[in-house]
């Protein structure tokens, strides 16, 4: 009897007009979506696929033809040492500033929030290199690092610690400029540890106080570390990914010196592309390092996000 009722010729309008009616609502939804769609190709997706493509060739800036070179440009930077050299610089600048800035940001969110007074001028004291132009704080911070007269290097004579010239010793010029990372990204770090503070229920506090959680770090292992897993979990990726970005104070304080310790692979490309015009192996090396991001980025996220506790 249903078949016959479904076949019947009183339903065929209404299937007719149902179907209309989809085919109305993805035209919308194509109509609606494609001005963004457009837009993500334009700015996004379209430029890293012409970067994708420039990087299989041999053209150099400037010139009127280009040429098909295949992998020769990723051949060459296997067998460059430089490019080795810069990309251990690059993991090891990631690894000192992503986990002393998360630290001391957390550290700082719970300072502030535990206080009652000036939170808001701390608040505004931290989030200040955030906003403050590094380039010219770079000037600052050279003056502090000089071996002579430096802040840094006076006060560590006070205390009989040997001194250096931070930015011209191969093996602490690397780290002087993870410092200034740091102080660059605890801001960040902690405004964004602070809203997922005061996303935590209040409630959980004094249920774990009946459970007899009274001290400030059972509080914070049982209750505050578990609540910030999204926290945790956004701001190690926003930091991992701006320290890949080093850049502008590699160019500033050290331009890749001395002897490469401080050559990172934002400053390569830049070198490689504007510098020398090397446009394709330019290219080849932004692939390697959009790639690289992301897969960092995707791992990281996975392992963190088994290990988030979300409210």
């Amino acid at each position: 009897m249903s078949d016959l009722a479904l076949s019947s010729p009183l339903t065929l309008p209404i299937t007719r007009k149902a179907r209309a009616g989809e085919v109305a609502e993805q035209l919308a939804a194509w109509v609606l979506a494609g001005p963004a769609f457009a837009l993500i190709w334009i700015m996004l997706l379209g430029p890293t696929v012409a970067v994708f493509l420039l990087s299989f060739t041999d053209w150099t800036f400037g010139m009127p033809e280009i040429g098909w070179a295949g992998l020769d440009n990723y051949r060459e930077m296997i067998g460059d040492e430089v490019f080795w050299k810069t990309l251990r610089n690059t993991l090891t600048y990631v690894a000192f500033v992503v986990p002393l800035s998360v630290f001391l940001g957390l550290a700082a969110a719970i300072l502030i929030e535990a206080g009652e007074g000036l939170r808001g001028f701390y608040r505004a004291a931290f989030f200040l290199p955030v906003v403050s132009t590094l380039l010219a704080m770079a000037l600052v911070f050279q003056f502090a690092f000089h071996p002579t007269v430096g802040a840094i290097n006076q006060t560590l004579s006070l205390f009989g610690i040997p001194t250096t010239d931070w930015l011209k010793n191969p093996d602490t010029a690397l780290f002087a400029l993870g410092v200034i990372g740091i102080w660059q990204a605890i801001g960040l770090s902690m405004v964004l540890f602070i809203a997922g503070l005061k996303a935590i229920p209040k409630d959980l506090y004094e249920a774990a106080a009946v459970d007899g959680a009274d001290g400030a770090f059972e509080r914070f292992r049982r209750v505050t570390w578990p609540m910030l897993g999204p926290a945790m979990l956004f701001v190690v990726t926003i930091t991992a990914i701006r320290a890949f970005q080093v850049f502008d104070t590699v160019q500033v304080l050290t331009d890749g010196g001395p002897n490469k310790a401080t050559n990172v692979l934002l400053f390569q490309m830049y070198q490689e592309g504007f510098s020398f015009l090397r446009s394709a192996y330019a290219a080849a090396l932004t692939v390697v390092f959009l790639g690289f991001v992301l897969l960092v980025t995707v791992i990281q996220v996975r392992l963190q996000d088994k290990n988030t506790h979300y409210g």
